[in-house]
């Protein structure tokens, strides 16, 4: 009797972990198609951007709450070793899965269609990728960008690690560090048109634009500073950049460069040590895996840089980088085949840099992260 309901029980047990396992299947399925058919429900969606940024909002928080809630009542019927076990992943799982269907899933749709025509009807294999060996324009684009990684970049970084090192020492700390990073919370747009006034260029004495009123001051002539040469215009958005993102790796820097104990600098000092020499043989050494983090972060925003060309030449003069190119080849051009090919060889350029971000970041932790 005792072992026919112990089988009993054991039977009812499997059906009902089946059952759940099921019903798991079936609601996660659900809230997946529910998640899809909102983002092509506001692809297709044609009404003003105002009421579409409400409609988008309301759908998106209405379904990540009917996702969270059916996936906790799923969790709630299991049994509390299992459930236990369970709910923790619950919260991240739903952050993975809209990662999932919001990055994942378009790229995955980018490089499908970057084996098709300008008009994403009719397949063409690696034409798209083949024409980037030929395309001038693109390779003067790559140039710039790597332009920006080796100039842009490594400025930012040098000068928030100097700037951090000398602000530590200043009585004026606080606002040294305030002023220099006040232009980091300015948008990329926004910065755009400031510096749009700074350069601006018109014949003649009278100049609204700061940097030529101040050389026609002096005597010189205006110049059209983001037009006139098309290598050196770079340099000058190059600025721009700089400007904002200085007080980015300054602020990241300087959180580095006070946790090195103030033993080994009085000892340094101690032993006859320059400020020099400690900067270089000490500072540099020990904060050098924050000094690689926060320079692969820079890399990548190098890469994607798109507002202040933008803003400032259109691309034109010189000026295009790979960003820039893809913006003109998808949306002016119409060629949404070999857009989506740049836009994959951006991707391929970016993620080393980001791996070597987060490789160095999980050392940092010492392991505790990924």
């Amino acid at each position: 009797m005792c072992e026919r309901r112990f089988l009993l029980k054991t039977v009812n047990q499997k059906k009902s972990s089946a059952n759940l396992v099921l019903l798991s299947s079936i609601i996660l399925v659900m809230d997946v198609g529910l998640l899809w058919a909102i983002i092509k429900f506001l692809c297709n969606l044609k009404v003003h951007s105002v009421l579409y940024a409400i409609i988008g909002v309301l759908l998106v928080v209405l379904s990540v709450g009917f996702i969270f809630c059916s996936i906790n009542w799923v969790v709630e019927q299991y049994p509390d070793k299992y459930k236990n076990l369970i709910q923790p992943f619950l919260y991240i799982g739903i952050a993975v899965l809209l990662l999932t269907m919001m990055l994942l899933l378009p790229a995955i749709e980018t490089l499908y269609y970057s084996f098709f025509n300008a008009s994403s009807s009719k397949f063409v294999g690696f034409s798209n990728y083949l024409a980037i060996f030929s395309d001038s324009q693109l390779i003067i684009a790559l140039r710039n960008s790597a332009l920006w990684v080796l100039f842009a970049a490594t400025s930012c970084v040098a000068l928030g690690l100097v700037i951090a090192t000398l602000a530590d020492r200043c009585s004026y700390e606080k606002l040294v560090k305030t002023i220099i990073f006040m232009p980091t919370a300015i948008s990329y747009v926004a910065a755009g048109v400031i510096w749009k006034f700074v350069y601006f260029y018109q014949p003649g004495d009278q100049q609204i634009g700061l940097l030529n009123a101040i050389v026609v001051k002096f005597g010189g002539e205006p110049q059209a500073w983001t037009t006139m040469l098309p290598f050196w215009n770079n340099f000058f958005l190059m600025l721009i950049f700089v400007w904002m993102q200085t007080g980015y790796s300054m602020v990241l820097l300087s959180a580095a460069v006070k946790n090195i104990p103030s033993e080994i600098m009085e000892a340094a000092r101690v032993d006859g040590a320059g400020e020099i020499r400690i900067f270089f043989d000490i500072i540099i050494p020990y904060i050098a895996k924050d000094i690689i983090t926060v320079t692969t972060t820079i890399v990548v925003f190098c890469l994607k840089v798109f507002d202040i060309i933008q803003v400032m030449t259109g691309g034109q003069y010189g000026t295009d980088v790979v960003a820039t190119n893809f913006y003109r080849q998808i949306f002016m051009q119409q060629n949404a085949g070999y857009g989506n090919t740049i836009a994959i060889v951006l991707l391929i350029i970016v993620t080393p840099v980001i791996f070597i971000n987060l490789k160095n970041f999980r050392k940092q932790q010492g392991g505790a992260l990924l």
